[in-house]
């Protein structure tokens, strides 16, 4: 079943005299696919979101671009939020201190994805401050 036809294929051309089986089948498939994905798409959003778009929008992939268009999502505020939440990172000595600094540098590349880019250094610079003093006194001892 090609369920996914309508987001895939334009709207085919309204059906005339002149149009072939081929073309009142393709109708039909389309057709069908579009009403199934609208469905499952107003089904599957929550109910706060579902009033953003009218219903006037008959098709699954206008569907789509109206919830893109309205909730479309804001780099810079994202960016914001995840250095705010790397600077205020502090190991609070449950679990692994590898994994404390693996989500650290996870959130460094998420950064980095969105065009902001913390040198190395930064980074291990911020991993360390953000360590209890027992961890901080080895770079003590290092230097």
């Amino acid at each position: 079943m090609d369920i996914d036809l309508a987001l895939r294929m334009p709207k085919p051309d309204e059906l005339n005299e002149q149009s072939t089986q081929e073309d009142e089948v393709y109708w039909g498939k389309w057709e069908r696919s579009n009403r199934l994905s609208l469905m499952i798409m107003k089904r599957g959003i929550p109910e706060a979101f579902r009033g953003a778009v009218t219903d006037e929008v008959t098709n699954a992939s206008d569907f789509l671009a109206e919830i893109q268009k309205r909730f479309a999502k804001n780099d810079k505020a994202e960016t914001s939020t995840l250095l705010a939440s790397l600077i205020s990172m502090k190991y609070k000595g449950k679990g692994n201190v590898r994994e404390y600094i693996m989500e650290m540098s996870h959130l460094a590349s998420k950064l980095k994805a969105l065009k902001l880019e913390l040198s190395d250094d930064l980074l291990v610079h911020l991993v360390l401050i953000s360590l209890p003093a027992q961890f901080n006194q080895f770079k003590r001892k290092r230097d």
